[in-house]
């Protein structure tokens, strides 16, 4: 397999103090190469169309073009960098997320944060020669009580509709995220998830087994840490489907999601 182990990066913030300290940080990072900076998007976007760059580290708050709208512009490149948002504001995690942000880390940075986040790019960019790499695990930031966290999708064994925001089940809880269970269904339809309902879309890997009565089609999975398995319906229209993922080829426990 080929594998980057060195990346070139692009560190983006208005403020130079908060860039010389995550230029200093991403130095120290053993997966980290040519580092360039830039203390404007006008900046970033020049190097960008002149260097062939791996990721950017970018602030979201900065005068003229924000890390939001230039991350919207590097979202159309050919071969787009990864991109990690790095901001001392928790409230736009949702709509970077939303952008394709590999990473959403807050100020002040932790360096035990910013080398999860390179590792994740790396990972996302080993590719096996032989077959498709599979898929970077995804995070979803959820928000209670002023605190933001980072869900990681492998935890999550079913998601459930609740108008415009979707609920993630876990193995340690519920969250309630604004995002669109079809957004969602979209984001990780590659990742082993299976819209099963209007309002369920399921980890495969978390099915435990299939059950048809005179009520129609149920699916059950490991949830929640809980015995029995929980149930949740299956509409007519995705029955077979569900059926022929689950016969392609044996579940993944879900330690491999």
């Amino acid at each position: 397999m080929t594998q980057i182990s060195h990346l070139t990066v692009l560190a983006v913030d208005d403020e130079k103090p908060a860039l010389d300290e995550l230029a200093f940080l991403l130095r120290a990072q053993a997966g980290v190469g040519e580092i360039h900076t830039a203390g404007d998007s006008t900046t970033a976007l020049r190097l960008l169309r002149s260097q062939k760059i791996d990721a950017i580290f970018l602030d979201i708050n900065m005068p003229g073009l924000d890390g939001l709208e230039l991350a919207g512009i590097i979202s159309d490149f050919a071969e787009p960098p990864a991109v990690v948002f790095v901001t001392a504001h928790d409230d736009r995690a949702v709509a970077a997320f939303e952008l394709g942000a590999v990473d959403y880390l807050l100020k002040p940075l932790r360096e035990e944060r910013l080398a999860e986040s390179v590792r994740r790019i790396v990972a996302a960019r080993t590719k096996p020669t032989a077959q498709a790499a599979p898929p970077p695990d995804d995070v979803i930031p959820v928000e209670h009580g002023g605190v933001t966290r980072m869900v990681q999708r492998r935890c999550v064994s079913w998601v459930e509709a609740e108008g415009d925001y979707a609920r993630l089940h876990t193995d340690t809880g519920s969250h309630l995220v604004r995002i669109p269970l079809s957004a969602l269904e979209a984001r990780w339809s590659d990742a082993g998830f299976l819209r099963v309902h209007r309002s369920y879309l399921v980890a495969l890997a978390a099915v435990t087994g299939i059950r048809t009565s005179g009520n129609g089609t149920m699916v059950a999975l490991r949830a929640n840490g809980k015995s029995p398995a929980v149930e949740l319906p299956v509409s007519r229209r995705h029955t077979r489907a569900l059926k022929d993922r689950l016969i392609r080829g044996p579940l993944q426990s879900r330690s491999t999601r």
